[in-house]
């Protein structure tokens, strides 16, 4: 969420970041301010009203005058409670604005329309040289290691079972994954993958993206309002919010997670309606670090910088991007995609998408630190990156490292202790 007081401060800055995303917030912002104003308005003449009342009381100096007085107090306390009923519609109204208005773009993120705008930073890996490719889902069906008209019966459209090889094959992408994050000095969590909505608002899920959650049916006991998680990136960015302060000596934190992703991907039918590119359930490793305001953009590259390291040691082509405003996700400041090769389809393909949130989604969890003990809170920065999507990282390696002959894929050397083998056929 903005930093309401900034834009008050200097709205036109606002409105002249915001519009590079999509000119139509710069009425947003208008609203903001005027609502706003009104608030400041109403709560002065709350103060007042306030004051008028312990004149009244500190008057009093006899019990007729008690009575008057009395009778004077019950005017204003009546209405200090109207204008407080119109403080808090006013409050509401401020943030139900806010909760749809994303972070504001970097100075060097471009001003761009969509995806076609992005801009190339660096391709890295050779191209295979292969005759008619097969996709991952017509050799992983071939081999016997994915099936997709089985799962159909039992969940339906957008869902996979791996069998066999392909299952191992899973597990060690994922385990390698992992290991590398260990040895990268990433704190592994194990989330659960049901999760509050007051954390999805918190990393700016809700209410925006309401469409494409899994939303449970409510706890008659708790009454709790939960979902399954679209990516651990919720669970491992919540996991410190609203504490005390953090300490100083303690930062920045950075978190690794593999879970299961749940998306039902409402804004994307009739795309990538075969394989395993866009699924309702996936696995993925998130990469989460928590950090100085002062270091995020350095931490940003770290993290960039380590999700390209899976991707060399799989001997995987791939390419980053620099997303341009149109393109960068609600709460990013900043967003690298980093796109794999899929012979395939002839293309690079995302597999995963590193973003600087800068305080947005602190400010949102109350997630601070203080950099002393006399020092005021101060919200933090968070950045969060896949590292990588499991899914799109199996169909790369069978597409990428398929046989000629279309009968097996070699497996990629990074993988060859946790497979056990250097060929599946």
């Amino acid at each position: 969420m903005l930093d309401l007081k900034l834009i008050r401060q200097n709205p036109e800055e606002f409105k002249t970041q915001l519009s590079r995303r999509n000119p139509e917030l710069v009425v947003q912002i208008d609203e903001i301010t005027k609502i706003d104003e009104k608030k400041r308005e109403f709560q002065k003449q709350t103060d007042d009203l306030k004051s008028q009342r312990n004149s009244l009381s500190k008057s009093v100096k006899s019990k007729e005058e008690a009575e008057g007085i009395k009778e004077k107090a019950q005017i204003i306390n009546n209405q200090i409670a109207e204008l407080d009923k119109q403080l808090n519609e006013l409050d509401e109204s401020l943030n139900n604005i806010l909760a749809y208005i994303p972070n504001t773009p970097q100075e060097e993120v471009p001003t761009g329309r969509d995806e076609n705008e992005n801009v190339i930073v660096h391709t890295k890996g050779e191209i295979p040289k292969i005759e008619n490719p097969l996709t991952h889902y017509e050799l992983g069906e071939t081999l016997g290691i994915i099936d997709f008209e089985r799962t159909a019966k039992l969940s339906g459209a957008r869902f996979s079972s791996f069998l066999g090889w392909g299952a191992k094959l899973q597990r060690a992408i994922i385990q390698f994954m992992l290991d590398e994050a260990s040895n990268a000095g990433y704190l592994e969590i194990s989330p659960p993958v049901i999760i509050n909505a007051s954390v999805l608002q918190g990393t700016g899920q809700l209410p925006k993206f309401k469409a494409d959650l899994y939303h449970l049916e409510p706890d008659p006991e708790s009454g709790l309002d939960q979902y399954l998680i679209p990516t651990a990136e919720v669970p491992l960015t919540g996991f410190f919010a609203s504490e005390n302060a953090l300490n100083i000596a303690e930062l920045p934190k950075r978190l690794c997670a593999y879970t299961p992703c749940f998306r039902s991907e409402a804004g994307a039918a009739g795309k990538d309606t075969r394989g395993l590119i866009r699924q309702h359930q996936f696995d993925k490793i998130e990469l989460v670090h928590i950090c100085l305001p002062e270091e995020s953009t350095n931490e940003h590259e770290k993290l960039s910088a380590h999700a390209e390291s899976l991707l060399e040691k799989l001997g995987l082509p791939f390419r980053r991007l620099l997303l341009c405003t149109g393109d960068i996700g609600f709460s990013a400041s900043k967003c690298y995609d980093l796109e794999v090769w899929l012979p395939s389809q002839g293309k690079y393909r995302e597999i995963s998408s590193c973003s600087n949130c800068t305080d947005f989604q602190a400010r949102r969890l109350n997630l601070r630190f203080k950099r002393d003990q006399k020092s005021k809170p101060e919200f933090l920065h968070t950045l969060n990156g896949s590292g990588l999507a499991v899914g799109r990282t199996w169909a790369a390696i069978v597409e990428n490292y398929q046989t000629p002959d279309g009968r097996g894929i070699v497996v990629p050397e990074a993988l060859r202790k946790y497979l056990g083998t250097d060929r599946i056929s």
